[in-house]
C-alpha cells in the first residue's frame, strides 16, 4: 500500500523544494534593520516576552466511556511577541525566509503577532471493542498524526488566527500502537478491529478563525467577567466546516487571552499580548467558564472515509455542536485548565451524544 495516495505528489514535493530553495534569495531583498529580539528602530520596543508551551490531553475515560473520539494529545509552542513574520530576529532565519513566501498573511495593523508550532495525535474507535470484523453501522477506526503552524495577530479586543495542519491519517498515524500501549499499561482490553481502520492518506487542513472580546466587566471588589465570540472555517481533505461560538468567563482574575479551546486548530489563544501589557498571565487566580461551538460540516474524513480510496464510512450529520464547562487556575507564568465537553451526535446511528474531558497545562519559559 503506498504511504500517500496523492497523484503527482512527487511533482508537488519538487515544487515545494524549489520554492524553499528560492526563499533565501527572496528574503535577501529584505534588509534586516534590527538584530535584537523585541526591538526595531523607529518603531519602539515591543516587550520581549518568553515563549509559551502548552500541553493538551483529552480522553473520554473522564466520562466513563471508551469510543468515538477516544483520545487526543497535542503539544504546542507559542513564540514571543513579534513585530512581523519576515524580519523579526525573535524567529530563526529559516522561519523568516519561509514566512517571506506568506508575507501577505494577516495584512494590516496589529498591536502584536506571534507564531505557533504544534504537533499532535487523535484516535477514533467504534463502541464495540471485541469485534474483529468491520462494523458497518458504527464509526470507522481512524488515527490522525499531524504537525501545525499558525499565525496569531491581535489587538486589545480581537485576535486573528491562520493555521495549516499537515499529517497522515491511517496506520502511519500510529494510533493503533499508541492505544495498545496505553491499554496494556493500564490492564485494559485492547480494541480488536484496528485492521479495518482508514487507509494511509496525506491530510492537509487550512483554518482561519477570528475571536473578539465583546464584554468585559472589572468592577472593584466584584468578580471579573468577559465574553469572547469566535467564528471561522476550515478547508481540507481532513475536515471542511464553518464554525461559530462563544465563551463566557467569570472569576477572581481573568488572563489576558482569548479563552479556552479543546484540541482543534486555532486553539492556542493564550498569546500574543497587546502592546504594553506586563505579562501574559499577570496575577494568580481562579475562573470558571462555559463555552459553545457550532459547526456546519461539509466533510469529515473520520466519518466520510478516505478521500482517494474506498474505505469504511458512515452517514455523518451536517450540523454538530459542543458545549463545555470548566475551571482554570493561573499563576504568574502558568495556567492549568480542566473542562468537560459534551458533543452532539456526529453520525446517523450513533447511540448518544459523546462526553470527554480535557486538561490543558501552559507554561511561560
Amino acid at each position: 500500500m503506498p504511504f500517500f495516495r496523492f497523484a503527482g505528489h512527487g511533482q508537488a514535493t519538487l515544487a515545494l523544494c524549489l520554492l524553499l530553495s528560492a526563499a533565501p534569495g527572496l528574503a535577501a531583498a529584505e534588509e534586516y534593520e534590527y538584530t535584537r529580539c523585541g526591538e526595531k528602530p523607529g518603531v519602539g520596543e515591543l516587550r520581549n516576552y518568553p515563549g509559551v508551551y502548552n500541553f493538551y490531553y483529552e480522553n473520554d475515560l473522564f466520562a466513563g466511556t471508551d469510543n468515538n473520539y477516544t483520545n487526543g494529545i497535542k503539544l504546542s509552542w507559542v513564540s514571543a511577541n513579534l513585530q512581523d513574520y519576515t524580519s523579526d530576529p525573535c524567529l530563526p532565519k529559516w522561519v523568516r525566509r519561509l514566512n517571506y513566501l506568506s508575507k501577505r498573511v494577516q495584512p494590516g495593523s496589529y498591536a502584536s503577532r506571534n507564531m505557533v508550532v504544534s504537533g499532535g495525535q487523535e484516535m477514533y474507535t467504534p463502541t464495540d471493542h471485541t469485534r474483529r470484523d468491520l462494523i458497518a453501522d458504527d464509526r470507522p477506526y481512524a488515527g490522525w498524526l499531524y504537525l501545525g503552524m499558525a499565525y496569531n495577530a491581535r489587538n486589545e479586543k480581537e485576535m486573528d488566527t491562520v493555521e495549516i495542519n499537515v499529517g497522515v491519517v491511517g496506520p502511519a498515524s500510529l494510533a493503533r500502537q499508541a492505544q495498545n500501549f496505553i491499554h496494556d499499561l493500564r490492564g485494559i482490553d485492547r480494541f480488536e478491529g484496528w485492521d479495518n481502520q482508514l487507509h494511509n492518506e496525506l491530510g492537509i487542513m487550512l483554518v482561519h478563525e477570528k475571536k473578539r472580546r465583546v464584554l468585559q466587566v472589572a468592577e472593584h471588589g466584584m468578580p471579573k467577567m468577559d465574553a469572547i465570540t469566535h467564528y471561522g472555517y476550515a478547508v481540507g481533505n481532513v475536515k471542511t466546516y464553518l464554525n461559530a461560538g462563544m465563551e463566557f468567563r467569570i472569576g477572581s482574575h481573568l488572563p489576558n487571552d482569548f479563552g479556552t479551546s479543546p484540541i482543534r486548530p486555532a486553539s492556542d489563544s493564550n498569546a500574543p499580548l497587546p502592546a504594553g501589557a506586563m505579562r501574559r498571565l499577570e496575577d494568580g487566580g481562579l475562573h470558571a467558564f462555559v463555552s459553545l461551538d457550532a459547526r456546519a460540516v461539509a466533510h469529515n474524513i473520520f466519518l466520510d472515509g478516505n478521500t482517494f480510496a474506498d474505505s469504511h464510512s458512515v452517514s455523518k450529520r451536517y450540523f454538530v455542536g459542543d458545549v463545555a464547562a470548566g475551571i482554570a487556575w493561573q499563576w504568574s507564568g502558568g495556567k492549568i485548565t480542566y473542562a468537560q465537553y459534551l458533543r452532539s451526535k456526529e453520525f446517523r446511528g450513533q447511540d448518544k451524544p459523546q462526553s470527554y474531558g480535557s486538561i490543558t497545562i501552559s507554561f511561560e519559559y
